[in-house]
């Protein structure tokens, strides 16, 4: 098997996406960004193995004080939006190619009625 290489901000996004909320699962989040479970699994473990972390819950920086946030917990966060927004403007230009491709599927029927 081929290993792949991934780049260190695209570890950091997929950690931060796991970790920004409790109901993610190494599963979904795997299978969203196409790596194994085992993956994300290790780099997360290692990701809390870099803060001092333990445990086996995910973090959620939301709920800290900004006045105690570190500057870590604050570029975890950053890089969880980013991945989030990287998310949301994928499936925004999905539902445009699907919008446009109904669009000219009304025209064509339009037509074909008249």
């Amino acid at each position: 098997m081929v290993m792949k290489v991934y780049s260190p901000e695209f570890k950091a996004d997929a950690v931060a996406l796991y970790l920004s909320d409790p109901s993610h699962t190494l599963e979904g989040i795997g299978k969203d960004l196409g790596i194994s479970r085992e993956t994300l699994r290790n780099w997360v473990r290692a990701e809390r193995a870099r803060r001092g972390e333990s445990g086996t819950t995910n973090g959620n920086t939301k709920d800290i004080p900004v006045s105690e946030a570190t500057k870590q917990e604050l570029e975890g966060e950053i890089a969880a939006l980013r991945a989030e927004l990287k998310a949301v403007r994928k499936e925004n230009q999905k539902l445009a190619v699907e919008r446009d491709i109904l669009r000219k599927a009304t025209k064509f029927f339009a037509a074909e009625m008249n």
